[in-house]
């Protein structure tokens, strides 16, 4: 970071947001602002509820909860400052700001495709191997799985901003997206981009494949074993657990192949806005609905939780 400082004359980056749409900054304020409030509600209510019922602490719920952790932290990474655009106008961020939101948004990003994968391998076991399910996927497995997909999305990230940190910014300091993205701010430097911008798609392209290969595979294994059940009701409610996942699955890698799995960044970064967007606001909000809607455990939980906090007061 010390040398980056020295081979660079930006102070300061000029975020870009929605120019199209500022002049309706106030109205586009409230709304996000409900969004973002209705994602971490609900996110905070799947953590809550898991940790205050003891039935709810199995496996699947555990990697669900730490999967609404990542949420709340992901839109936080980046939704206060888009408000503050849409509020104010206040476009700057610092450099340093700039890439320690880049470091924070990647790395949870990362984390959240890892966790992903997790989960199917997760739905895996539990039905095509039902009987050697609770010995191997016991609690400290689970956290010891939760634990290495954070410190492999930290050490992806790590590896990817310290090839972005030995680039010179020296021109334009106009950012054009929402947050410190890594394809907008390395279009920005004056140096050769080129083996920045290859490392970055060959990682993204290894890394969203690979995980989403280990996803389909779990779950061409899970159809086939769901469609050998005996009776209609099992097969109904195997299928019920998993389409909740496989929706979650299709907005969230449907945005991150858009985004980052294409050579070249500098033609498509406006219609990547509208794909972030929908990654940072959008999925974080359905989510909670997604999985707790089609959830009867947990919708129990929730009424008894509501329940209780009303004969609490």
């Amino acid at each position: 970071m010390v040398n980056m400082r020295n081979e660079t004359n930006v102070e300061e980056f000029i975020l870009e947001g929605f120019p199209a749409v500022q002049h309706l900054g106030k109205l586009l304020f409230v709304v996000l602002l409900l969004l973002y409030l209705v994602s971490i509600i609900g996110n905070t209510l799947i953590v809550m509820i898991m940790w205050m019922y003891h039935r709810l602490q199995i496996p699947m719920y555990l990697f669900l909860s730490g999967f609404s952790f990542l949420e709340c932290c992901f839109t936080t990474s980046v939704i206060p400052k888009l408000l503050a655009i849409f509020f104010s106008g206040m476009q700057t961020i610092s450099f340093a700001a700039c890439f320690t939101q880049a470091f924070v948004f990647i790395s949870i990003g990362l984390t959240g495709i890892f966790l992903m994968a997790v989960m199917a391998i997760d739905q895996y076991m539990a039905i095509c191997n039902p009987l050697h399910y609770p010995s191997i996927m016991t609690m400290k497995v689970c956290f010891f799985l939760i634990l290495s997909c954070c410190c492999m999305g930290m050490i992806m990230t790590t590896g990817l901003m310290v090839k972005v940190s030995q680039l010179s910014f020296c021109d334009s300091n106009i950012i054009k997206h929402f947050c410190c993205d890594l394809g907008p701010l390395t279009q920005l430097s004056c140096s050769d981009t080129s083996a920045v911008e290859s490392f970055a798609f060959f990682l993204a392209l290894f890394l969203i494949m690979s995980s989403l290969s280990v996803i389909i595979i779990c779950y061409i294994n899970v159809t086939i074993t769901i469609m050998h059940l005996p009776s209609v009701k099992e097969r109904q409610k195997a299928f019920s657990t998993c389409s909740t996942h496989l929706v979650v699955l299709s907005l969230m890698y449907g945005s991150c192949m858009f985004i980052y799995i294409k050579p070249n960044q500098a033609k498509r970064l406006d219609t990547n806005r509208e794909a972030a967007l929908m990654n940072t606001v959008v999925t974080p909000v359905l989510n909670p609905f997604i999985y707790t809607l089609r959830n009867k455990q947990f919708r129990v939980a929730f009424r008894d939780a509501v329940y209780k906090m009303k004969l609490f007061r």
